[in-house]
């Protein structure tokens, strides 16, 4: 699975480790992640994230 990084702040989403502190299951991959997420460092949306 790829992952995702926050071209502002450089935080990763690794979509095996989920992020159960936000109620993102491990295993859950980028394209189900709701819209509204937002970067848990620097609070940029979703859109501003690519793929690695």
């Amino acid at each position: 699975m790829a992952k995702y990084v926050c071209e502002v702040c450089g935080w990763e989403y690794d979509p095996q480790m989920g992020l159960p502190e936000e109620g993102i299951e491990p295993g859950t991959p980028w394209e189900t992640i709701p819209e509204d997420f937002k970067c848990p460092l620097c609070g940029v949306g979703k859109n501003q994230f690519y793929e690695e």
